[in-house]
């Protein structure tokens, strides 16, 4: 193999599964990314990231794109990622998806002054119970959920009179890992959660998540539904601003943004490791991805 950009996935989606409605979108998708990359006259072959039979020092740059499986193997992904990044180009960079895995980088937002959903972090063997670290907040109703996640892993919505539902669950997963509090932010349920699609700096288009009926987690595999969003110019500005906020330089991510209790626009998540892209919505979009990528590799 001796590719100029290798598009990661993992192993699930390597081979395309023709009955499978899912396998046949992510394939769409990558394959979107694949043509626009062969476009500019680049080699490009598609990889799972925990194939063992590849020698990363042979691709001239590593693109992630569906490597959905790392934080459920987060202690095989970190020393591969530690070891690649030290052998060929990664976009985004190293330093980025190290920056972005950890939940904790919204308190960085917050400190450039891009509005966050306010979160509380609870660091591991936090002292304090559930139900002392809920009556802390003074928050009503609340979300909990680790700070290193994806999927809405291990993510539960309370009132804070039923804290102590979650008492022990609290208790096993606060001696793994860092957790995270935030208020329930009731306008997920009535109108959905906005990603916009940044890249190389700029918003390409936007997709609406809406949770199915008695739910208020948006992803699909908890029965969430996508639909086409034309963006706002104030809706543009905001996410474009906070990607230029990363102390990283950034080609893609994805913002995923609601309006808050208090009516205005929050970040709930940037999301820049393996972000689904939604390239569907707009093919044209993959062409600046490509683009970007090729002048950055040449600049390097």
């Amino acid at each position: 193999m001796h590719d100029d950009v290798v598009v990661l996935t993992d192993s699930r989606w390597v081979t395309l599964d023709e009955q499978d409605w899912y396998s046949r979108q992510v394939h769409h998708e990558d394959g979107l990314v694949v043509d626009a990359l062969r476009r500019r006259g680049l080699t490009v072959s598609r990889r799972a990231w925990d194939d063992a039979s590849v020698d990363w020092r042979d691709a001239g740059a590593l693109l992630f794109r569906t490597t959905w499986d790392y934080f459920d193997r987060f202690g095989e992904f970190s020393p591969w990622l530690d070891q690649v990044s030290s052998e060929t180009a990664l976009y985004n960079e190293a330093g980025l998806l190290r920056w972005n895995i950890d939940k904790h980088y919204l308190a960085d937002l917050r400190e450039a002054r891009i509005n966050i959903v306010p979160t509380r972090y609870l660091e591991i063997n936090e002292p304090r119970t559930l139900v002392q670290a809920v009556a802390d907040t003074g928050w009503d109703e609340l979300i909990l959920k680790p700070a290193v996640s994806g999927s809405a892993r291990h993510t539960y919505r309370f009132a804070a009179a039923d804290a102590a539902r979650y008492e022990c669950v609290y208790a096993e997963l606060i001696q793994q890992e860092a957790l995270m509090l935030q208020p329930f932010q009731h306008q997920i349920v009535d109108h959905g959660e906005l990603s916009l699609m940044v890249i190389d700096g700029q918003v390409t288009h936007a997709i609406r998540k809406t949770a199915k009926t008695g739910d208020f987690r948006v992803q699909d595999d908890h029965g969430g539904t996508v639909h086409r969003y034309e963006a706002s110019a104030e809706e543009i500005t905001f996410a474009e601003t906070a990607v230029a906020a990363v102390p990283f330089d950034v080609l893609y991510a994805r913002v995923d943004v609601i309006r808050d209790n208090d009516g205005r626009l929050a970040i709930m998540e940037l999301e820049m490791i393996e972000p689904e892209l939604f390239f569907r919505f707009n093919p044209a979009a993959a062409d600046r991805l490509a683009a970007g990528l090729q002048r950055r590799m040449n600049e390097r």
